[in-house]
């Protein structure tokens, strides 16, 4: 659902007014951002495009963590997906487009999500804090280590001997094994408690430091793409939180199936009940400059 053109130009125009008058920007994104801008793991469609022979034994959604499948076959799958989702080249025109809109304002940006489109598309890496993990990197499953490992090269390895046919890695040398015990890997995201979270605290902490250097009276602007409640804990509770903290904080919360704010929000939140895209359009009408 949608709003209606005349109340997306409205909230437009009062998002340009906040940010002009923002000392800091904090975005904060969930599955949702992604899928407007393509990435849907929902889309049955480019599923079966992707995933035939997944599609063939009765999956639809590239949701696929703890669904059992042959090594050869689950490795198929995160080889095409990670390659699609994570190493694609081509610039996303949608984060580009909030790229944009954040202009020369000082800003972080905190994601739930593990696909990297944030630093791939102009916002500095050092300011995007990732709490889920990253596609573009693998564990050891025990862990043995809290040892990382750059998954471009193990993505690459599996391709050159993936069959799309089968959606199977056909020689068992190519399926990957921990650098360290030689035992299994997994991709470098939370799914349990083995998640390694190394790689991403010290981007957390600064993240926490540039909060904490904002004097309690800063104008702080929170906008918020695409976070429903699957993980609320992740993103869209400590936005909430973050908003309570600073008295002239403004939480923008665009989400179209669950853009509902708390109540004590009232008055310093706007629901926007729309897909980040359709918002983009609005502002990009307005023609209007982010920054002061």
């Amino acid at each position: 659902m949608n709003h209606q053109p005349s109340t997306l130009r409205t909230q437009a125009a009062t998002i340009r007014a906040w940010l002009a008058e923002a000392d800091r920007v904090l975005i904060t994104a969930g599955a949702g951002l992604s899928a407007a801008a393509g990435y849907d793991y929902g889309d049955i469609d480019r599923f079966q495009e992707l995933f035939p022979a997944l599609y063939r034994l009765g999956l639809r959604s590239r949701y696929l963590v703890g669904v059992p499948l042959p090594a050869a076959l689950r490795w198929g799958y995160w080889a095409v997906h990670i390659d699609d989702i994570r190493y694609g080249s081509a610039p996303n025109p949608l984060y580009q487009q909030l790229r944009t809109v954040v202009g020369d304002k000082d800003h972080w940006v905190m994601t739930s999500n593990v696909d990297a489109l944030f630093p791939r598309n102009g916002f500095d890496a050092d300011r995007v804090f990732t709490p889920q993990g990253d596609y573009g990197r693998y564990q050891c499953t025990t862990p043995c280590t809290s040892a990382t490992w750059d998954s471009k090269p193990l993505v690459d390895r599996l391709l050159s001997a993936y069959d799309p046919h089968t959606g199977s890695v056909t020689d068992p040398d190519a399926l990957p094994r921990c650098p360290n015990c030689g035992g299994q890997v997994e991709i470098n995201v939370r799914i349990g408690p083995q998640f390694i979270d190394g790689p991403y605290l010290p981007t957390g902490r600064r993240l926490q430091e540039w909060l904490n250097e904002s004097p309690t009276d800063a104008s702080l602007l929170i906008l918020e793409f695409g976070a429903g409640f699957n993980t609320p804990g992740v993103i869209r509770h400590p936005g909430e939180h973050i908003t309570r903290h600073f008295p002239r904080a403004r939480l923008v919360r665009v989400n179209p199936s669950h853009p509902d704010i708390p109540s004590d929000l009232r008055g310093r939140a706007l629901a926007v009940a729309a897909d980040a895209d359709h918002l983009f359009g609005a502002l990009t009408a307005l023609q209007a400059p982010a920054g002061p």
